[in-house]
């Protein structure tokens, strides 16, 4: 057991950080009727402070939006720009503003619904360039996007006790994530293929192997487990 705050080792029999004074949290001891002993240190917000916000970023998102519509619309007979501005708003308010309506915002569900706002808006901005990217580059890398960080944070939220395992097999991911990055601009763009990809993968491939080898090594995974919580 460990102290939440300084990360100091702690006796069962201890009731107090003998470090930092923090209260002892013992998750297996708290009822559903009793509040959690560690609520002081880290405090939740209320659900109606939430949703104030949310109302207050909605409304200021929309105003901004319908500004844009109307410059153009008094300026050019059309909506020019303003389809890109109020996209991406519309696309702006599905990441950052729709979680803060939800009592329980489950990121399991929202990344790939950001995800897929992210495409289409990706795929209007082809669409009026006529660049023709879209399917050879963002759409792929988009998919491979929302299926690594659904995947990840789905390990991180459900499974218990192998955290480092997780963390290690992410930073691979995201090292071979960024091979296809290159690979699919190699093949729309023409840019040189191994350009950068290689450092990425070279930086992500030595953290996730010491993650990994910190699962199998007990000291260092018990060092780990006390400075990182993890």
């Amino acid at each position: 057991m460990y102290c939440v705050k300084c990360g100091v080792r702690l006796d069962d029999s201890l009731d107090r950080c003998p470090l930092c004074g923090t209260p002892v949290w013992r998750p297996d001891a708290q009822t559903p009727d009793s509040p959690a002993s560690y609520s002081r240190l880290y405090p939740v917000r209320n659900h109606a402070a939430r949703i104030a916000d949310a109302a207050v970023l909605t409304v200021l998102l929309a105003i901004a939006a319908l500004i844009s519509l109307i410059y153009c619309l008094r300026n050019y007979g059309a909506a020019a720009w303003s389809g890109y501005v109020m996209l991406g708003i519309a696309t702006a308010y599905v990441i950052f503003v729709l979680p803060l309506w939800l009592r329980h915002p489950n990121p399991v569900v929202l990344i790939p619904i950001a995800h897929a706002a992210i495409g289409g808006y990706l795929l209007y901005i082809s669409c009026r360039t006529g660049g023709g990217w879209f399917l050879s580059f963002a759409f792929p890398l988009v998919c491979l996007s929302a299926l690594l960080l659904t995947g990840c944070t789905a390990l991180f939220r459900y499974v218990r006790g192998r955290r480092l395992y997780i963390t290690g097999g992410a930073l691979l991911a995201i090292g071979g994530f960024s091979m296809l990055m290159e690979f699919f601009a190699h093949l729309t763009f023409g840019t040189p293929m191994f350009h950068w990809s290689l450092y990425v993968v070279s930086g992500c491939g030595l953290a996730g192997i010491f993650f990994v080898l910190s699962g199998f090594i007990r000291p260092l995974h018990a060092w780990m487990e006390r400075k990182f919580f993890v």
